[in-house]
């Protein structure tokens, strides 16, 4: 059975969750503190799957118990209700709380991302992985698209669409910017998967806010065994996988998380390489040595891929969950019931056309992968397509080169 914490400083406020959850007494085990005190004392004795803490209480507000649960108790998922909009408090949280939500949260919102939430925990079997991820508020950016956000936010004249033109070209930004959007905070009816529409949702003041009085952004400095061009190179095959992602005929009302789909698909990548290099270093021996496929060698080695962590962090940081969907499947596309050409289809060719591409840039005409995604090509009925999409991929990728 899993176990939920919920902190409050009052206590009709936990009566009145208490009596929302009675139904789900049977499939989850629910405990109810008065403050952050006696949250870190109940985690102390019991494992919690997720805390679920008030953002405005006296004494330790929910944005410092967040950040203190995410350094003792890293496993645990971490929610904040708050019944408050300014976005000082939703930067303060985003390093350490993985979603927020709105307060007063109606009984349906609150049970379905509970369930969402626990759901997501079964993407990983590790938890030492778990915890690794659970610990994370923020992954390392490049230095040179750091450097350019802290010079624009300082321009007064910087424009909305330039910020977010930065954004955009960066992994590890793009991520957070979604999840301090989708967050409670800003009141939105639905998720946001257009970059765009988000940077223009938070606001310049709130990105300078993010990139000049936090530690949600910060510059990529690996471990003295990875090269330095790790980030580099999973940033430019995620820019290759969003333009071709972007050029493939996908239904209109999937494009945007299609294309945050194919720039964070990698994402799994950079945590490795920034949180776990030595199990990092380890994968890239086992391909160097068997010349197997990465993702092979994760699963080897780690009991997961890249894939799977990925979309558990991104998903626990409240992303589109068609994103995240198409993000943890796309090695293992024949396991995701699929209704015709979707998010997950069209990022697993997209995945192989940019593989292709990088590999052979001169040879337009190139079979992608290796027998195994020719077969699996031919069970998703894509073989017939992927001369066409490889042609839409070679224009689409020679457009940017030239710009």
């Amino acid at each position: 059975m899993k176990r939920i914490l919920f902190v409050d400083d009052e206590t009709t406020v936990l009566d009145g969750i208490r009596r929302t959850l009675h139904a789900d007494r049977d499939r989850w085990e629910t405990r109810f503190v008065l403050g952050a005190e006696q949250a870190l004392q109940a985690c102390e004795h019991f494992n919690f799957d997720i805390v679920i803490s008030d953002m405005k209480m006296p004494g330790t507000d929910g944005a410092t118990l967040m950040a203190q649960l995410r350094k003792r108790f890293p496993e645990a998922a971490r929610i904040i209700l708050s019944g408050y909009s300014e976005a000082a408090l939703a930067t303060r949280a985003a390093s350490d709380a993985h979603r927020v939500l709105a307060k007063p949260c109606n009984a349906y919102e609150l049970r379905e991302t509970i369930e969402k939430v626990l759901a997501l925990r079964d993407l990983i079997a590790s938890p030492k992985i778990r915890q690794i991820v659970g610990g994370t508020g923020e992954l390392p950016s490049l230095s040179s698209t750091y450097s350019s956000l802290t010079d624009a936010v300082r321009d007064p004249y910087v424009t909305i669409d330039q910020v977010a033109a930065i954004v955009e070209g960066d992994v590890a930004m793009a991520a957070k910017v979604l999840q301090l959007t989708n967050s409670a905070f800003f009141g939105l009816p639905q998720h946001v998967a257009n970059l765009s529409t988000a940077v223009s949702y938070l606001g310049v003041a709130t990105i300078k806010s993010l990139a000049l009085a936090s530690d949600v952004f910060q510059v990529f400095k690996p471990d003295l065994r990875i090269p330095g061009s790790v980030c580099d190179s999973i940033q430019d095959h995620s820019m290759a996988v969003t333009t071709i992602v972007g050029a493939l005929p996908v239904p209109s009302q999937l494009r945007d998380v299609a294309i945050i789909a194919g720039l964070l698909h990698d994402i799994g990548k950079l945590f490795l390489a920034s949180k776990m290099p030595q199990e990092y270093c380890a994968v890239a021996a086992r391909v160097s040595a068997s010349g197997c496929r990465w993702f092979e060698a994760e699963e080897e080695i780690l009991g997961t891929s890249h894939a799977e962590i990925g979309a558990y962090l991104l998903g626990l940081w409240g992303i589109p969950e068609l994103a995240v969907e198409a993000i943890a499947y796309h090695h293992h596309t024949n396991h995701y019931p699929h209704t015709g050409f979707d998010c997950v289809e069209a990022l697993y060719a997209a995945d192989l056309l940019a593989h292709g591409l990088e590999a052979n840039p001169g040879a337009p005409a190139n079979k992608e992968g290796d027998d195994q995604d020719h077969a699996l090509l031919e069970q998703l009925d894509l073989l017939p397509r992927m001369e066409e999409f490889r042609e839409l991929a070679t224009a689409a990728c020679g457009q940017i080169k030239r710009l």
